[in-house]
């Protein structure tokens, strides 16, 4: 016997630009279901939450469109996410932050705006002048599988030495895909290590924020005037279960 569940379409901050042609999302929309108590079950399996995949684990399960979840740019799983907690539990969010109850209607998040002059259709890579050394870069976005990587590798670094996590140049490496056209795994690593001045990194970051699609994370805590970004842990999802 077949249960009907009711679906939405999410728009994805992206909008499908650098999702090739065919791709079942460079439409630039999701269809995801409503959580149900198997999501449940999900969000307090302990092995999930300890090995850190149970956001993961959850919107695998409630996406109904059919892809390759490695694909899936992060700003683009921030959207999911949302609305999923939306979906399961309703737009208010209640937290604390810095001590006192915050409340936030979720529904009111828009997605940050993107220049689509910036993007070739189809295409996940952009180029970039470095401002201080005149080296011209090209990279891509992260998706959940470089993440994946990422992390993976750091896990290792973390085996071989007692020092801080080199976070940042290794989050670089795997997003750089050529150097002065040279697309070299190995040079694009030392350029990295040996080359990129902290004021080109400054001016690569905040270019990269400029035309990241993601949704925007921010809200003023009634404390400060200042913008914070949204605090988000396994309560997000659960409210009424204490594992915020």
């Amino acid at each position: 016997m077949s249960f009907n569940l009711p679906t939405e379409t999410i728009e994805l901050p992206s909008k499908g630009l650098v999702y090739p042609e065919g791709h079942p999302l460079s439409e630039g929309t999701i269809e995801i279901k409503y959580m149900t108590a198997k999501e449940e079950d999900i969000l307090t399996n302990q092995n999930y939450i300890q090995n850190g995949t149970v956001l993961d684990k959850l919107l695998k399960s409630l996406i109904v469109t059919k892809f390759n979840y490695d694909d899936l740019l992060i700003g683009d799983k921030n959207a999911i996410m949302i609305s999923a907690r939306i979906l399961g539990y309703g737009a208010d969010y209640k937290f604390q932050y810095n001590g006192v109850e915050e409340t936030v209607d979720l529904s009111t998040l828009e997605n940050r705006p993107l220049d689509e002059s910036l993007y070739t259709k189809g295409q996940n890579e952009f180029t970039f002048k470095l401002p201080s050394s005149d080296n011209e870069i090209t990279f891509k976005l992260l998706t959940h599988g470089d993440e994946a990587k990422i992390n993976q590798e750091l896990e290792g670094l973390k085996k071989l030495r007692t020092e801080g996590s080199p976070e940042l140049t290794t989050r670089l490496k795997h997003m750089i895909t050529s150097v002065n056209g040279d697309r070299t795994p190995k040079l694009i690593r030392e350029f990295v290590d040996q080359a990129f001045l902290a004021r080109d990194a400054r001016a690569f970051r905040a270019y990269l924020n400029e035309i990241q699609p993601d949704v925007d994370l921010t809200f003023f805590p009634s404390t400060t005037t200042k913008p914070a970004n949204l605090p988000i842990g396994i309560g997000f999802f659960w409210p009424d279960a204490g594992l915020g």
